[in-house]
This record gives C-alpha cells, sequence and structure tokens, in this order.
C-alpha cells in the first residue's frame, strides 16, 4: 500500500467536510477548497502525462504469508523478469482498500496497469514474454488441461486458507506475526495498525471465509481430495504433474498453494521474512492434520519438496531454469 501523490489527493477530498466542519467555514470557502482540491487533482494528472512516472517498469505488491504470492513470484523470479517487491501487512489492502495480493503494477511510459489475481498474473506474464522470451517462457504456457489443473489448484489453495485461518486466528501473536506484524521490511505505520485492528480484522475475516466447524471440515475434507487426486497423478513416476520432463506453472501452482503443510526449504526464496514456522510451534490440531497428509500421502510430500529444491533454492543457484526451461 504504497502512498502517493494521488493517495493523499484522495485523502484531501475525503476529509474536506471535518475540515469545514471544524473551522465552521461558509458556502464559498468550502466551494473555494473543492476547486482547490480538483485543480490540485488534475495538476496531478497533467505531471503524469508530462512527466512520466519513474522507477521500476514491473511491481509486485505482497503479503509475507500468501501462498498465491509465492505462485506468483515464483514464476516472475523463474521467467526472470526484473521487479521489485512492495510488502504489506496482511489483510490490510482487501478489507480497507478492497484490494487483494498478489497484485502485479506494469508500467508503459504514463500508463500505470494493475492486475490482481494470481492466475491472471500468470495469463499476463505468458501474454507479455511468451515471444519475447521462448523457451524461457514455456512453463506458462496455457493449455487446456494446465488451466483446468490450476483452477482446481486455487480452490485448493482458498481451502488451505480456510483451514489455516481456522486454526491460528485464536492466537493473536501467531497470526500477527503471519500477517508481517514483526517483519522489518514493512512500513512501521502498516506494523503498528495491523496490531492495533487485530480485533476488527479477526472478526472480518471470520465473516469473509465463513469459518465454522462444518467449514473447517469441509475444508480439510476437500484439500484431502485434491491432494489424493495429485498423488494418483504421481503414482506413475511422473517428475510432472502434466506428465512432461519440463515443470510448467502447474508444478509451480500446486508446489506454491502446499507451502504451508509441507515447510519446503526455499519458500519465497528469501524474498520474505520467515512465516513458516516449525510444527512445535502450531497449534497442536493443524500440526497432526499436517502431519497426517504427509504420512498418507509421502509421495505427494517429496514431489513438493523435491521441486522447491531443484527450482526455487533460496540462494538463487537453481532458482533461475535452464535455458531450455526444463525441470532438474
Amino acid at each position: 500500500m504504497r502512498i502517493n501523490r494521488f493517495t493523499i489527493n484522495a485523502l484531501f477530498v475525503l476529509l474536506l467536510p471535518v475540515v469545514v466542519a471544524v473551522f465552521g467555514l461558509g458556502v464559498f470557502s468550502a466551494v473555494a477548497l473543492v476547486v482547490l482540491g480538483l485543480l490540485w487533482r488534475w495538476s496531478l494528472t497533467l505531471s503524469a502525462l508530462t512527466s512520466p512516472p519513474s522507477g521500476p517498469e514491473v511491481r509486485l505488491e505482497t503479503i509475507s504469508a500468501s501462498h498465491y504470492v509465492e505462485k506468483a513470484r515464483w514464476c516472475l523470479d523463474r521467467l526472470g523478469v526484473p521487479y521489485v517487491e512492495d510488502h504489506n501487512a496482511g489483510t490490510l489492502g482487501v478489507f480497507f482498500l478492497g484490494r487483494t495480493v498478489p497484485r502485479l503494477h506494469v508500467r508503459t511510459g504514463a500508463v500505470m496497469s494493475s492486475i490482481g489475481n494470481s492466475s491472471d498474473i500468470l495469463r499476463y506474464l505468458w501474454g507479455r514474454y511468451g515471444v519475447e522470451y521462448g523457451e524461457r517462457a514455456a512453463f506458462l504456457e496455457p493449455t487446456k488441461e494446465a488451466l483446468d489443473l490450476e483452477r482446481q489448484f486455487d480452490e485448493y489453495g482458498r481451502d488451505m486458507q480456510r483451514w489455516i485461518y481456522w486454526h491460528i486466528l485464536p492466537d493473536k501473536r501467531f497470526t500477527l506475526h503471519a500477517w508481517g506484524a514483526n517483519d522489518p521490511t514493512l512500513p512501521a505505520w502498516q506494523r503498528s495498525l495491523v496490531k492495533l485492528l487485530y480485533p476488527i480484522l479477526r472478526t472480518m475475516i471470520t465473516k469473509a471465509f465463513r469459518l465454522s466447524p462444518q467449514a473447517k471440515q469441509k475444508a480439510v475434507e476437500n484439500i484431502d481430495r485434491v491432494i489424493a487426486s495429485v498423488d494418483e497423478r504421481l503414482a506413475d513416476g511422473r517428475k510432472t504433474l502434466l506428465g512432461g520432463d519440463s515443470l510448467s506453472f502447474v508444478d509451480i501452482t500446486f508446489a506454491a498453494l502446499s507451502g504451508h503443510w509441507t515447510y519446503p526449504e526455499g519458500y519465497g526464496r528469501g524474498k520474505v521474512e520467515a512465516v513458516i514456522l516449525t510444527a512445535e510451534h502450531l497449534p497442536p490440531e493443524m500440526a497432526r492434520e499436517m502431519a497426517a497428509w504427509r504420512e498418507k500421502y509421502p509421495r505427494v510430500a517429496a514431489f513438493i519438496e523435491r521441486v522447491y529444491r531443484d527450482e526455487r533454492d533460496p540462494q538463487g543457484s537453481a532458482g533461475a531454469p535452464s535455458p531450455a526451461g526444463a525441470a532438474t
């Protein structure tokens, strides 16, 4: 959530009635303030046209613990697109600005475009870089089978969110840690605000995900069903979920969205504060369910760990693809 001139102007407009009320301004003074605000907004528009914004062409807006962020971040890293990551405190943007993460901001001249949802970001990357990067971008090719699997895995990711929040929301310290309250890379005002608003945010998340014992149990069943389907795919010894030799965005999607129950090394490729804690720090029931999935589906856990080990090295030595884009 970057504070820029346009945001300040919007806050000025919102605060105008308060200014008028506090200082008891008359009609003409109030109109003058409105005109001043409009002229300021117009000057910002003109300055954007005459002096295009500088800075990185690609920015990724993120929060620390999001597995959807990890999916988009991993694909950007593998593609080799230069980008800057903007770290934000979890949940503030979605509930107070209506902006979800990940969100990709792309600057082309004076125009700044924003793309939300990890799957839409991947489609943009394929359309923008597929021809220019050739084989390097081949892992993003959206075939029908790949898109069908991605939709299934994205739903699995939403069930993961429900499962995680059911377990961690009652623990204020753990939840705030996952939201980045202890992350020094976040602006201090965000870290303070997320702590202050924890009770409100907790209520909003509970309602947004309709958290209940029944919803949690349904999420566990859905998660188990998806993991079982992946286990069945891997039963023939294939190295990738689509059956070829080359890693695809489908493998990245499943591995990234599974990060919170497998604890793979290299999560985030060193770009986020460590928010994945060891099992002894977790709620007991959550730790038991994670252990049960590992015990029931060792082939799937091994696949996720191998993909992270070979493709997501935190030092970057194995993070970039080979020239042919093949999995190692």
